[in-house]
């Protein structure tokens, strides 16, 4: 327990130190250092390209990202930082030897399990190396069978951070770790709250780890304080059957109290805040132990008292500590009883399969759709509650209420029958060897059908295209999945257009590389592949003359356009001094998005501010005014926005 307490204190710290908000300007190393930077990384990066692929060459790879980023974008927030990039090349130099000398190593040294380390792994989103860093406890054994338990703590903000501020201050640091627990520290792309590519990071990270070592699953405990309890609350309330208990410390929960904003964003974007805006999700603290910590005069203690406030509402369960006295840190005895908490639900765990008999559990979108053994398939609408509550009775029958929910399935194995809201009861089978299958349900009116084997097969293909899970938008969900750009290489209809849409294309790259620590993926419109379009989505840049694969696809999308017009919603617009920005289901793969004109929909600007401004902009659809500024900028204003429906139509 104390060496958990001393974790917990150190980690809460280092988390308010570097989660400063003052400004901290980025700028250049000296030019001789940068020199020596510059030749030090080009001879890391030629041994990497020359090595192997092997799951330890990500291991190398971070260190020769760490320095080219902080080289390009001139992070050097701090003097030292010159030596620190220096040292991770060293880093890098000394793990790339290690396998040119035993290319075919079961394990390099590094992972031994010893101490604290820095990993890295390959995302799938957009083929970027990303670090994590992983502390052993002192009585760890790689070869022992014993699954382990993980704990995983995420960061606050940083205004210094970088790859090799990170990096740096785990490589060879001995660290204190919850006992007999396996530590995930997550870079989470910088500093975005976990969301978007930042929240894939979370689970791409937990997967590299669970590929490297045996995590048992019932027993990953989740926490973060600051930045990171923003993002305790998100993944905790989103995601409740993953984590054996959440502790959230400080911590924001929704927008406009957070912003102290009063008047209410357009609705295309007032209804996505409930993507985001933890308070909605209060009601699924009964599906996941969870705590919240906040000091007495820190102004963050909103959140856990606006979070507490809710639970009574919805006669919920959640633990509040407030720290006497407190600023933005923890104290002495609310450290120890979160710690106790934490502790207490990692050593029992989560329930073996098939999970807890009783759940209330909400969503307002498909992104976020399981609890234990349900799934929610189709929603009536997007962006209101869809809720599913009950459980198995003293009968050992399920008995299920449901609101907004047009879809749904059930794993087998809780029960072997099944009432759903007062209809049934339907047969459930029982889970064969291990394996549990599901049941699907659909509801024709008020009525819900049970679906056949054939029926559920059709079903899940999703032969409709109507919006389900990973496939109902906005435009920004499109770059939490592998993704890649198109650009366009033709003759555009017109240059006007061209060259607005050129510039979104480099704002976006720009965007993505600084505050989403990766390249976007870029391919001319000639040499788009099958692969590609099996398997990402597909971000269009240009107008049906300039991109080829928007010429072949855009009779199929909900608007028109021509060299002279283009008509959204019934009206018509120029192309020469308006765009327009949408995501659908790609036509050549339907499966897949397919952008047009748009990267992520907020900017420069949100990203330096609050996280709780990286929220969606410009809905589904959206028309934009351009006007070209003097120094090459674009001006733009958004004349209408709006959300699909459930078949991806325009709401009439």
């Amino acid at each position: 327990m104390r060496v958990l307490r001393l974790s917990l204190v150190v980690s809460a710290l280092w988390t308010i130190l570097a989660g400063a908000t003052e400004t901290v300007w980025a700028q250049p190393a000296p030019p001789e250092q940068a020199e020596l930077i510059a030749e030090r990384l080009t001879e890391l990066q030629a041994e990497i390209s020359a090595m192997p692929e092997s799951g330890w060459q990500p291991d190398v790879a971070i260190c020769a990202k760490a320095a080219e980023w902080i080289l390009r974008h001139e992070e050097f927030y701090k003097p030292r930082y010159v030596d620190d990039t220096l040292t991770v090349l060293t880093l890098g130099q000394e793990r790339a030897a290690e396998l040119r000398a035993a290319p075919h190593v079961e394990r390099p040294s590094w992972m031994s399990g010893t101490g604290t380390v820095a990993l890295g792994y390959r995302s799938a989103v957009d083929g970027s190396v990303q670090p994590y860093a992983v502390s052993f406890p002192e009585n760890f054994d790689p070869n022992s069978p014993h699954a382990w338990p993980l704990t995983i703590k995420l960061h606050g903000r940083n205004s210094t951070l970088n790859e090799v501020s990170f990096i740096q201050s785990f490589t060879n640091r001995q660290r204190d770790v919850p006992v007999d627990s396996i530590q995930l520290d997550v870079f989470g792309r910088t500093n975005n709250a976990y969301r978007w590519s930042g929240e894939t990071d979370v689970f791409e990270a937990l997967a590299d780890v669970q590929r490297r070592f045996r995590i048992d699953d019932r027993r990953i405990t989740l926490w973060g304080f600051s930045m990171g309890g923003a993002g305790a609350w998100h993944l905790g309330l989103h995601h409740p059957s993953k984590w054996s208990s959440v502790g959230a410390g400080a911590g924001f929960v929704d927008f406009y109290e957070y912003q102290n904003q009063t008047s209410e964003l357009p609705s295309y974007q007032h209804r996505t805040l409930h993507i985001y805006d933890a308070v909605d999700y209060a009601l699924n603290t009964v599906n996941v132990p969870f705590i919240t910590y906040g000091g007495e005069v820190d102004k963050q203690l909103a959140a856990s008292l606006t979070m507490k406030l809710r639970a009574l509402k919805l006669n919920v369960p959640l633990r509040v500590l407030v720290g006497e006295g407190m600023g933005h840190k923890f104290n002495d005895v609310s450290t120890e009883a979160f710690t106790a908490f934490l502790a207490e639900h990692s050593a029992e765990g989560r329930l073996e399969a098939p999970g807890r008999q009783q759940i209330r559990f909400i969503t307002y979108t498909p992104k976020y759709n399981t609890c234990e053994w349900l799934t929610i398939d189709e929603m009536g609408e997007l962006y209101q509650p869809a809720t599913v509550e009950g459980g198995v009775d003293d009968k050992g029958e399920l008995r299920l209420t449901t609101a907004n929910v047009t879809a749904l399935s059930i794993t087998h194995g809780i029960a072997e029958r099944l009432t759903l809201d007062e209809q049934g009861p339907f047969s459930l089978p029982l889970s064969v060897d291990g394996h549990s299958g599901n049941s699907t349900f659909v509801r024709d009116g008020n009525k819900w059908r049970l679906l056949d084997d054939l029926q559920a097969q059709r079903f899940h293909e999703n032969p409709d295209v109507r919006k389900r899970h990973n496939l109902q938008g906005p435009i920004d969900d499109a770059f939490m999945q592998p993704f890649v750009c198109v650009r366009g290489t033709g003759t555009p209809w017109s240059q006007a257009q061209h060259d607005w849409a050129a510039w979104t294309l480099a704002r976006f790259e720009r965007d993505f590389d600084k505050w989403l620590r990766g390249r976007v993926p870029i391919v001319d419109d000639t040499n788009l592949t099958d692969e590609q379009i099996a398997n990402h989505n597909l971000i269009l840049f240009g107008d049906p003359g300039s991109n080829a694969v928007l010429g072949r696809i855009i009779e199929r999308l909900p608007l028109t356009w021509n060299p002279d017009a283009i008509v959204v919603n019934g009206q018509t617009y120029n192309p020469a001094t308006h765009g327009v920005a949408v995501i659908f289901p790609n036509p050549l793969n339907p499966k897949r998005y397919v952008v047009v004109n748009s990267g992520h929909t907020m900017h420069e600007r949100d990203f330096r501010a609050s996280n709780s401004w990286l929220f969606p902009r410009l809905g589904d659809i959206a028309v934009q005014r351009f006007e070209r500024q003097a120094d090459g900028s674009y001006k733009e204003e958004t004349l209408w926005a709006d959300l699909f429906d459930n078949v991806w139509q325009l709401p009439e």
